[in-house]
C-alpha cells in the first residue's frame, strides 16, 4: 500500500442566492483571463474560443437548499433524483425538491478530504431489477482506493440490500484526493469507470503505467469483468479492464448523441482538458500537461506534444476545476447536444458547443450565483439540472 505526503486542502462556499435569468454579471471570459503560462496551443480553438450567449430567456430556480454535501444526480424513472451524498449514503428527492428521504444500508466510506460516497447509475434493466451501481472511497489496512459497487434497492426505496464491491482500482493508497469515480452505462450494458492518479507525485507515475487501475478510463461488465472488446484484452503488462489511460483527476464522464465517449478532467494549475476517448490511446498525464505544478515550476519540463499521446479537445487555463457533465437534449433548442460542466473553483456551470467533434463556443453560465457545482444533469423532464457543494439543487428550465 502506498501512502500520501500531502496534507488535505479544504474549500468551501457559503452562499445563497436565487434569480431569474436578466443576463451575466461581468467576469472575465476564458480569452479574457491571465494565463498560467506562454504554451501554445497545438491547434485553432483548443483553448480561449469565442465567447457565445444564449439569446433564449430561461429561468433559474433553488429547489432545495440543505442536501448536505451531494456529489453525483440523476432521474430515477418516475422523474424523482437521486443523489449522492458524500458522507455515505444517497438521498431521493422529489421532483419539486421539497421531499427528501434517505436510503441506507451502505458500505462504510472514507470521506475525508475529496472522497466519499461519489458517483451513482441506474442498472440498464432498472425498472424490474431494481439495481444500482455506485462508485465509493472504501476504507482498507491504512489508505483506500475507488471501488464500484452494486446492490439492489427496496421498492419503497429506503434500503438497498445485496451490496457488492464488483471492481477496486487498485493499488491501495494512504491519501485523500483524485478519486476520479464518474460511472457511465453504454449501450451494450457495459460500464465505464473514470479512476482518478490520487494527485501525489509517487502516484502520478501510475497513470503512464498499464498494470495498475489509477488514472485510467475502465470498462467493465456488470460483474466487474473486462468488457468484451477491450483494447488490451490479452497483451502482458496491460490490466485487460483499461479502456484509455494518461489521466490525471477526470470527475466528468458522458456519451454524445453518436454514442462517443467524452471526459473532463482536472489539471494542476491550468491544464483543465476535455478529451474525446478512444480505446487504447494515451492522454498524456505524467508526461504531458498544459498546466503547471501548484508550485509555480514546469512539469515535465515544458512538455505539452508528445509523440504516443493525445491532444486533449480543449483546455483551461488558468483552471475551472470541471467536475460533472452531461450533454443536453432539453427544452431549450440552441442548448441541443451542447456538453454541460459543473465547474467548482470556476463557480458557473459551463456551456460548450461542439461542431465537428471541435469545439467552438464557450459560455460561462449562473455565475451571478457564485456557487461550486458538482455535477449537471440533463433531467428527463427536459430541464437542465445542477448540485453544488453547499448543497443545492438548481433548476435550469426555458422560461
Amino acid at each position: 500500500m502506498l501512502k500520501s505526503t500531502l496534507p488535505t486542502i479544504f474549500c468551501s462556499f457559503f452562499l445563497l442566492y436565487s434569480c431569474q435569468w436578466k443576463g451575466q454579471p461581468s467576469k472575465p471570459t476564458a480569452q479574457e483571463e491571465k494565463p498560467n503560462t506562454d504554451y501554445n496551443p497545438a491547434f485553432a480553438g483548443q483553448t480561449r474560443i469565442t465567447p457565445v450567449k444564449t439569446k433564449t430567456p430561461y429561468n433559474i430556480e433553488i429547489l432545495n437548499t440543505s442536501l448536505g454535501k451531494p456529489w453525483g444526480v440523476i432521474n430515477l424513472p418516475d422523474g424523482r433524483f437521486l443523489i449522492t451524498e458524500k458522507s455515505g449514503f444517497m438521498n431521493v428527492v422529489s421532483t419539486d425538491g421539497k421531499q427528501v428521504s434517505k436510503i441506507s444500508g451502505f458500505p462504510k466510506v472514507d470521506d475525508k478530504g475529496q472522497g466519499g460516497m461519489l458517483d451513482v447509475a441506474l442498472d440498464p434493466d432498472f425498472k424490474t431489477n431494481k439495481i444500482i451501481y455506485f462508485s465509493f472511497s472504501e476504507p482498507y489496512e491504512d489508505g483506500n482506493h475507488t471501488a464500484v459497487a452494486k446492490g439492489k434497492l427496496s421498492s419503497d426505496l429506503k434500503t438497498i440490500s445485496e451490496v457488492k464491491v464488483i471492481f477496486r482500482a487498485t493499488p491501495t493508497y494512504d491519501g485523500d484526493k483524485h478519486y476520479g469515480s464518474r460511472l457511465v452505462f453504454d449501450k451494450d450494458g457495459n460500464l465505464f469507470v473514470s479512476t482518478g492518479e490520487r494527485s501525489d507525485k509517487q502516484t502520478r507515475v501510475y497513470a503512464q503505467k498499464t498494470d495498475n487501475y489509477l488514472g485510467k478510463i475502465l470498462k467493465i461488465t456488470k460483474d466487474g469483468k473486462p468488457a468484451p472488446g477491450n483494447p488490451f484484452i490479452g497483451k502482458s503488462n496491460y490490466k485487460p479492464e483499461i479502456f484509455a489511460y494518461g489521466i490525471r483527476n477526470p470527475q466528468g464522464l458522458a456519451l454524445d448523441e453518436k454514442g462517443q465517449l467524452w471526459d473532463i478532467e482536472m489539471g494542476p494549475r491550468g491544464g483543465d482538458e476535455i478529451n474525446l476517448i478512444q480505446p487504447g490511446k494515451n492522454y498524456g498525464w505524467g508526461d504531458v500537461s498544459y498546466g503547471i505544478e501548484y508550485t509555480g515550476g514546469k512539469i515535465n519540463n515544458g512538455t505539452t506534444q508528445k509523440a504516443g499521446t493525445e491532444q486533449p479537445v480543449y483546455y483551461w487555463d488558468p483552471v475551472v476545476s470541471p467536475s460533472g457533465v452531461t450533454f443536453y437534449t432539453g427544452n431549450i433548442e440552441e442548448w441541443k447536444n451542447n456538453l454541460f460542466i459543473g465547474c467548482l473553483s470556476g463557480e458557473h456551470i459551463n456551456r460548450i458547443v461542439i461542431k465537428d467533434d471541435k469545439v467552438v463556443g464557450e459560455e460561462r453560465l449562473l455565475l451571478d450565483q457564485k456557487e461550486r457545482f458538482r455535477d449537471v444533469l440533463n433531467g428527463m423532464d427536459g430541464n437542465l439540472y445542477g448540485i453544488t457543494d453547499s448543497g443545492k439543487l438548481y433548476k435550469v428550465s426555458n422560461k
